[in-house]
């Protein structure tokens, strides 16, 4: 059980809904999750705290006024329109052709002869998925390692074996899996920074457009290369481009803040830290974040992130 869920299942069992299977797998996550047991404190808190609070039944003045006001509403509501005469039609309509069974079983015939139609049409017509098109280049591989050397029967030549590294390239859809996997590649192996910013460049759209970019593949799919990428890349253009990526999953992944909240503390790149700032503002109810946005507010060494942080937090303080 991930820590999202047993919070979930925290708020269910304190309402005495939580299913008896379901508890057994909160109790088995809760023994090994520190931050997880203090939020079930703080749950247990505030239900004691509303328990406190006195019910207050409704007075029967007052429910009475209730009803004869809704009565006078009810009595002011204008006539019925165009577009709910027509509805009220077309449920009578369905009620008469309930009442006759051939009808029905020819309308019933009908639509599923379109309905077939339908399909076959979108499946002629639908645009094809691009291939993956995969081209070698022989001519320009480099020699890896000799493998083999081969007297002749010349004692002035020699036949030496060897093996080429031959270069490949391939072209295909974003969405097609083996382009994915090979631009995941280019974020942790590429030789260059152009190769490893265009790889999380193209990620991070991906990822923003929400296809591939799931949390069950977080830990070898997009969203995981993204924050390796934020976390321990060298070049900052790559971080950025990580940090665009990751922007719609801060408020509902607490791994991805976690991230974003590092790249705010420890980034050596201002443009980097001030982008996290940005990020963090809609999500600046958690705890975790606010005290971090106090502590570099208060403490840091660049004024201009200590400026930017404290007018943040000041903004969010209004919004309350």
């Amino acid at each position: 059980m991930k820590c999202d869920k047993a919070q979930e299942s925290m708020v269910l069992a304190s309402y005495g809904e939580l299913p008896d299977e379901q508890a057994m797998m909160l109790e088995q996550h809760l023994s090994g999750c520190g931050s997880c047991q203090q939020e079930l404190v703080g749950v247990r808190a505030m239900f004691a705290s509303l328990e406190l609070a006195p019910l207050v039944e409704v007075s029967p003045n007052l429910l009475a006024q209730s009803r004869m006001r809704l009565d006078e509403a009810l009595d002011q509501i204008p006539a019925h329109g165009f577009t709910t005469r027509l509805r009220m039609n077309f449920f009578r309509w369905v009620g008469y052709v309930q009442s006759a069974p051939a009808l029905a079983t020819l309308l019933l015939g009908v639509g599923f002869l379109g309905g077939d139609y339908t399909y076959r049409y979108q499946v002629a017509h639908a645009s094809k998925p691009t291939p993956t098109l995969w081209v070698t280049d022989g001519t320009n591989g480099a020699i890896a390692n000799v493998s083999g050397i081969v007297r002749t029967a010349n004692p002035d030549v020699v036949q030496v074996l060897y093996n080429r590294i031959v270069p490949e390239s391939a072209e295909g859809s974003l969405s097609d899996p083996q382009i994915r996997q090979l631009l995941l590649l280019g974020t942790r192996a590429a030789a260059t920074n152009g190769v490893r910013n265009d790889s999380v460049a193209y990620l991070a759209t991906e990822c923003r457009s929400g296809h591939g970019c799931t949390a069950e593949t977080d830990d070898k799919g997009i969203r995981g290369a993204l924050m390796v990428s934020l976390r321990y890349d060298k070049n900052s253009e790559v971080r950025l481009k990580a940090l665009e990526g990751l922007q719609p999953y801060v408020g509902q992944d607490r791994r991805v803040r976690d991230a974003v909240l590092e790249a705010l503390l420890h980034d050596g790149n201002p443009k980097v830290r001030t982008t996290a700032i940005d990020l963090l503002q809609p999500v600046q109810a958690d705890a975790s974040v606010r005290q971090v946005m106090r502590t570099v507010s208060t403490s840091d060494d660049n004024p201009y992130i200590r400026t930017v942080s404290f007018q943040a937090l000041q903004g969010a303080d209004s919004l309350q």
